[in-house]
């Protein structure tokens, strides 16, 4: 029986939201505080969203290797991701129309529930169960 790993499963089952949510924020910045405002938001949920996809293809590819690469693209890949977030909205903070406040508003609330909704989709699964590593192949050939 073939298994989904439980990254791409959780990507599979929230990615189809991140059009909505990025709608509602584009709704609700812009009535807020103007068209400017709304396109921030929006931008700051397809942050999140990008973010998140990435986070969970490299976790599943590295889980396919081993514990120690599983290990390194969690912690290593975290500090990335932050650090393109951080670029992003310096970048974007240079532009007249973006809004730091519009994007963070919608930045965090989008986290929140994005954390809340992978709690609840995994809460009963012990972390270790969640994965199967393969053993090396003795003749050192690559799979």
């Amino acid at each position: 029986m073939a298994t989904v790993e439980p990254e791409r499963e959780l990507i599979r089952r929230i990615a189809p939201f991140a059009f909505p949510a990025a709608v509602l924020a584009f709704a609700i910045g812009s009535l807020t505080s103007g068209i400017d405002a709304g396109w921030s938001a929006a931008i700051g949920i397809a942050v999140v969203s990008v973010n998140f996809i990435a986070h969970g293809f490299s976790t599943a590819w590295a889980a396919t290797i081993s514990p120690v690469l599983l290990y390194a693209v969690g912690l290593c890949g975290f500090v990335i991701r932050l650090g393109v977030i951080v670029a992003i909205i310096a970048l974007l903070d240079q532009t007249e129309w973006f809004s730091v406040v519009a994007f963070v508003a919608a930045v965090v609330p989008s986290t929140i529930v994005l954390l809340g909704a992978e709690m609840k989709l995994l809460s009963g699964r012990m972390q270790a169960d969640m994965w199967t590593f393969t053993a090396p192949d003795p003749s050192g050939a690559r799979r």
